[in-house]
Parts: C-alpha cells; structure tokens; sequence
C-alpha cells in the first residue's frame, strides 16, 4: 500500500513522502491517526498544488527579506561603553541589545537570528552574521566604543 505522509513519521519518512507499508499499519495507523493518506492520483494532485504553493510562499519570503538585506547589509551600528583602566569594557554587547538597536531603526529582527562568533566585549569594530532564513544570511559591523 502507497501512503502520502502528512506529519514527520519517525523511521519511515517526512512530511510529503510518498512511501510503501503494508495494508494493515498503513490503515490502522497512519490513516487512522491522521499522519498520512491513501496514494491515489487524486492525492497526488493534491500534494504537488500544497508543494507548489509553499515554494510560492517561501519565494516570496525570500524576496522580501532579500529587500531588508539590501538595507542592511554592511552597515554599522554604534554602542556606546564604559571602560575602565586600559579601555577594558565593562560587560559585553549581547544579540539582545543588537536586536534592541535594529528594532529602532525600524527592522523587527529576532535575537535568535544573530550571530556573535563569540563575546563582543572589546573597543573596535565586530562583524555579526544575522541569519533571516536558510538562503539569506549577510553581515553587519558593529561599532564598540566609549
């Protein structure tokens, strides 16, 4: 029996796969529990619109976060720090107050999707990598200074 997989199955297959089992654990368990259904050419037409509509989706994603790359790609954004003797910085810069300062500026990016490459706890200026999706991810430099 031919089963189109609705949910991630573990040891059988992901979302949208189209898999082999038999009869008995293909209705008893993956129809019955809603993790997958029948293969017919009807389910088949269904799946290819879902899959076309989703890299739609994610095209257009991609597209507009590609115009807020393009904004922000390369700039600088500056912290101001206290310093103690030898210009050793007090604490450090965190992805949250990085998050905080582009919040200002007008772009709604999550801390999660900052990347550090370590402490940002010295003067000068630091690259930070912001991952917006898998295929857009740009730099930003980040400006430390008293």
């Amino acid at each position: 029996m031919k089963v189109i997989l609705l949910k991630d199955v573990k040891g059988k297959g992901k979302k949208d796969d189209i898999i082999e089992v038999s009869d008995g654990y293909g209705n008893n368990y993956l129809i019955k529990n809603k993790l997958g259904v029948s293969y017919t050419k009807g389910s088949k037409e269904v799946l290819d619109k879902e899959i076309k509509l989703r890299q739609e989706e994610e095209d257009t994603l991609v597209k507009s976060l590609e115009e807020v790359k393009k904004k922000l790609e390369n700039k600088t954004f500056s912290f101001k720090v206290k310093t103690g003797a030898q210009d050793k910085v007090f604490g450090n810069i965190s992805t949250k107050q990085i998050s905080d300062e582009l919040k200002k500026k007008g772009f709604d990016i999550d801390k999660k999707n900052i990347n550090t490459f370590g402490n940002i706890d010295s003067l000068g200026i630091h690259k930070v990598e912001i991952t917006l999706h898998k295929k857009v991810k740009f730099n930003i430099n980040i400006e430390v200074s008293k």
